[in-house]
């Protein structure tokens, strides 16, 4: 079911903008009018990164008349994989800066906005409020979360998109759609998934061109909603399997128990990085990289045990740990394994994982073991530099 335009329309087209955009305006359900909404449209992007890169990219050239940047990261030389709209003399920049470099090479008749800063409570809402439409590509529930409960308080819509390994995922949400339509992200997710259940794609890994593809559909959902065309995702989740090469829709519900949303709340605290438990196990059982080669070099009889994947143990490990995934310890299926006479030392790839399996061990009475803060990362940072991080 198609929505009303979202954006009225600028006054006119110039003789640039006409060559330039000449295909849309071909193409009847655009045309001149669609064009000249494109032109007038503000659309705010959460992120540079792996869904903002092509999304920044597209949007700029369907030819949006004013784009915002919410990004305070900088340029990494392990982002070039997926975040096209960087590049190897962008590393080290600020991801904003790059992204803006970018769109103005694509279009520089588009006004781009920086906010160069990290999305919280205190600051979404005035930068939300000059915008028609917010595009969602962050990585993590917290600020999924923030940007939901931000854009429904405004009443804007906002698409998001989603990826992992090989899978991605997309939705168009709007609290105030026309027609009793509206439907929020915590319609399809009331609660967040418990700390340390869902990896980030920097711990679980992603296909880099799976960005493109979820990227384009959140693009195409944004100039269906700014121009009144199609029928957008709103009230649909499309499920995309690289693998498989098959798409799915899966309907939401609005969720009949949620509670109004009525101000920005701590998201941090809500989604949690890690368990109850493994904050209380790592409270007083985290030793520092430094620590773990003092450790090493002091002959004192321990285990080292690495939690994470055998794909990951491949790529860098320290020396003389042992691997034995974490998913292997919180079954149980790999306490035999580990030896009663001598302490256990966990590590993961950056301490979350690491901490989660530290507070199994202790309430398997395994009551000395520690892990290391910081992980294989802390570890190539403050030890041994010569190792890869990835």
């Amino acid at each position: 079911m198609s929505l009303p335009p979202l954006v009225e329309p600028a006054a006119e087209l110039t003789k640039e903008e006409v060559v330039r955009y000449s295909r849309h305006l071909i193409i009847p359900e655009v045309g001149m009018v669609g064009q000249k909404r494109l032109k007038n449209a503000k659309v705010l992007v959460i992120g540079a990164g792996g869904l903002g890169s092509p999304a920044l990219l597209y949007l700029a050239a369907a030819g949006v008349g004013t784009l915002g940047i919410v990004e305070f990261d900088e340029v990494d030389e392990s982002n070039l994989q997926r975040q096209v709209i960087h590049g190897q003399s962008d590393i080290g920049r600020p991801k904003g800066e790059s992204a803006r470099d970018s769109i103005r090479e694509i279009n520089p008749l588009v006004e781009v906005n920086l906010y160069q800063l990290r999305l919280d409570s205190s600051n979404a809402l005035d930068i939300f409020r000059d915008y028609d439409l917010i595009l969602d590509g962050t990585d993590n529930f917290a600020t999924r979360y923030l940007v939901n409960d931000a854009a429904v308080l405004l009443g804007k819509p906002y698409v998001w998109g989603s990826i992992f390994r090989f899978e991605g995922q997309a939705s168009v949400f709007w609290a105030d759609a026309p027609g009793g339509q509206g439907l929020q992200y915590r319609d399809l997710y009331p609660e967040p998934p418990p700390p340390g259940m869902v990896p980030s794609c920097a711990e679980g890994g992603v296909l880099g061109v799976l960005c493109a593809s979820i990227g384009s559909i959140m693009v195409t959902e944004a100039i269906k909603l700014i121009t009144g065309i199609g029928a957008p995702l709103l009230g649909r989740l499309m499920v995309y399997d690289a693998l498989e090469m098959s798409y799915r829709t899966i309907k939401i519900r609005r969720d009949p128990a949620g509670d109004p949303i009525t101000e920005l709340i701590d998201y941090a605290e809500f989604c949690g990085a890690v368990s109850d438990d493994a904050a209380t196990a790592a409270a007083d059982s985290t030793i520092t990289a430094r620590e773990l080669k003092e450790l090493i070099d002091s002959g004192k009889d321990f285990a080292l045990i690495d939690v994470r994947e055998p794909n990951e143990y491949e790529i860098v490990r320290i020396p003389g740990s042992i691997l034995i995934p974490k998913d292997r310890i919180l079954s149980g299926e790999a306490l035999a394994e580990l030896p009663q006479d001598k302490p256990l030392v966990l590590h993961c790839k950056s301490g979350q994982r690491s901490a989660e399996a530290l507070a199994a061990l202790h309430k398997a009475g395994f009551r000395d073991a520690v892990h290391v803060g910081g992980g294989v990362l802390a570890w190539a940072k403050q030890v041994d530099p010569s190792l890869p991080v990835y």
